[in-house]
């Protein structure tokens, strides 16, 4: 669909006179930077550990850790959970715990969070203690069957609470009421950093490692995982959350990481040096994600666990190739939706619904959260895929847009019609869903008539927000270079998206569906620029009427046999 692009207010800088180029003033001051202190992303900046229930947790584990008990950490099946468990394991194996534990529901057996069936599997690990990382907020039945068998439960999450909490031992996650930290806006990986380190505190202040006779554990050795589990979560980039990813990735550069980490880049064709945050959330995070979607997310979390350099490779390879299986079965998926929606006659926005329900028995329950997003991008409207789950149920993944926090939506469903959602949790952008598979069409409806009621016409027209038009002049590599560097960049602090109208000079498609195009910045064709877009519709693509385009881009750093060019990473693309 046709987007339109809308370049950002320039705010009078709050930066100025601190010696950045003008160019960085205005970007960082449209993204909420008010002082320059801001983009001081060193450790000593990060939020004091002000959370609620983080003393209860630390003290109690440290006792189990003093008490030689046996620990569960129960984990989610994707790459927050998976960075958050393996994070978890390390950190108290290093603080003298031995017996230390994981466990990942697998989403097609017992779906997501600390329910009382995986309760059930628990429990063959006689744990003293669960501690439930990215997940746990929501599972009152859960924590309450692991209190009946005598296992204490911590839970440490990050997710939206519902209108109750479950009676745990302890609870931390920055969103629950009473809270007052700062940063609502932490991964669970970010959680369980804090309690981790909170409970090397709370060892250090009883002698624990000076009865052992050992160092206490840096910290900061754990930040490649932090970094890579807050990207892939796209949870917002909010200053605490940039000190993280930037800490990490300096470490990753530096090959100071987890050799699986080093070895998810390596398949992925990643150059550790030239690490940007993107490439954590497009090139590592995707790989993880596709154990938890295909097959066991107990693979991914090995991966990260493993101090050996070649099975980390190997390992990296059996997730790069479930990535390529994940690939294959969501082209098919998408070939099918689109195709179902054609036969629905719904390319018209006005026979569209606003809020967009589509079922297929034959999809996987795995990948249907990547397709909700994939319609969403393309229809620009909130999405829920279903896929069949089991005893006359199916799973849905919803994707939003904004303006609407899904979450909220499905609430206010629930309120007026009890009977259609089984269960529902997620966040702004994202949730999730069982209902009955015969309450499927109702539900449809009702999801449609609250988007209706919670949006206008005008928030389904998708718009891109630019940061302006660069000056011939600034397609150049040292600039390129500094807008790379000046991040990280990622949700609500988006990286520098630039728009323009660009002459055609060559086009062709490169791999099956990527547009490389040779530019002109102006009409005489005196400066030429590379550009690429990628996985366009070949139908559309390459297009021989089109000589002139009007484009949204961020400029790029492209490096080719050892040698850099500037290039244009295009985000949007229209012929005039």
């Amino acid at each position: 669909m046709q987007k339109l692009i809308k370049r950002r207010a320039a705010p009078s800088s709050p930066l100025s006179g601190t010696g950045l180029p003008p160019l960085l003033e205005r970007l960082y001051a449209v993204r909420g930077v008010s002082q320059v202190q801001e983009l001081d992303l060193t450790l000593k900046r990060l939020f004091k550990p002000t959370m609620k229930g983080l003393e209860e947790a630390a003290a109690i584990l440290a006792d189990a850790v003093v008490a030689d008990a046996r620990l569960l950490i129960v984990g989610d099946f994707d790459a927050d959970g998976a960075t958050s468990s393996a994070l978890s394991v390390l950190a108290l194996h290093a603080m003298g715990a031995r017996h230390v534990d994981f466990l990942v529901p697998n989403r097609f057996e017992y779906g997501y969070g600390l329910t009382p069936e995986i309760v059930e599997v628990a429990a063959g690990y006689q744990p003293d203690v669960i501690i439930t990382v990215d997940n746990g907020i929501s599972s009152l039945a859960g924590v309450a069957a692991a209190q009946q068998l005598g296992i204490a439960v911590v839970v440490t999450d990050h997710h939206l609470p519902g209108a109750q909490l479950p009676q745990a031992e302890a609870i931390v996650n920055p969103n629950q009421p009473g809270c007052e930290f700062p940063s609502k806006n932490l991964a669970g990986v970010g959680v369980i950093f804090y309690v981790m380190n909170a409970l090397k505190n709370e060892l250090v202040n009883i002698g624990w490692f000076k009865e052992l006779g050992v160092e206490p554990p840096n910290m900061a050795n754990y930040l490649d995982l932090v970094a890579l589990g807050t990207v892939a979560d796209v949870v917002p980039l909010d200053s605490n959350n940039r000190i993280l990813v930037e800490q990490g990735l300096r470490r990753i550069r530096a090959g100071v990481a987890r050799p699986g980490i080093l070895a998810l880049l390596e398949v992925a064709g990643r150059a550790k040096e030239r690490l940007v945050a993107s490439d954590l959330g497009f090139a590592i995070g995707p790989r993880l994600n596709a154990a938890g979607r295909l097959d066991d997310m107990s693979i991914g979390i090995q991966c990260l666990l493993t101090d050996n350099p070649v099975q980390a490779r190997e390992l990296a390879a059996e997730l790069d190739g479930f990535n390529r299986d994940r690939k294959a079965i969501e082209s098919g998926m998408q070939r099918e939706a689109f195709a179902m929606l054609d036969i629905l006659q719904v390319n018209d926005d006005e026979d569209m619904p606003w809020g967009l329900c589509l079922y297929d028995a034959s999809w996987h329950q795995g990948v249907i959260g990547i397709l909700a997003s994939r319609i969403k991008d393309r229809f620009h409207r909130p999405v829920i895929v279903f896929a069949d789950s089991d005893e006359g149920e199916i799973k849905g993944s919803a994707r939003s847009i904004p303006g609407l926090h899904i979450r909220d939506a499905l609430d206010a469903v629930a309120a007026r019609h009890p009977e259609l959602l089984q269960k529902f949790g997620g966040h702004a952008m994202a949730a999730g869903m069982s209902i009955k598979a015969d309450h499927y069409q109702d539900f449809c409806h009702a999801f449609d008539s609250e988007i209706k009621r919670q949006l206008c016409a005008d928030d389904l027209q998708a718009v891109l927000l630019s940061d302006g038009e660069l000056e011939p002049a600034e397609f150049a590599l040292d600039l390129a270079h500094q807008l790379r560097d000046a991040g990280p960049w990622g949700q609500q602090f988006p990286e520098p998206l630039f728009d323009g109208d660009f002459y055609v000079v060559e086009q062709r498609i490169v791999g099956e569906k990527h547009l490389k195009l040779l530019l002109a910045v102006d009409e005489a064709r005196q400066q030429l620029i590379d550009a690429i877009a990628f996985n366009v519709d070949t139908a559309l693509w390459p297009n021989s009427g089109a000589s002139k385009l009007r484009l949204a881009y961020k400029l790029n750093v492209n490096e080719y046999r050892g040698r850099e060019s500037v290039q244009l990473l295009v985000d949007y693309i229209e012929a005039l």
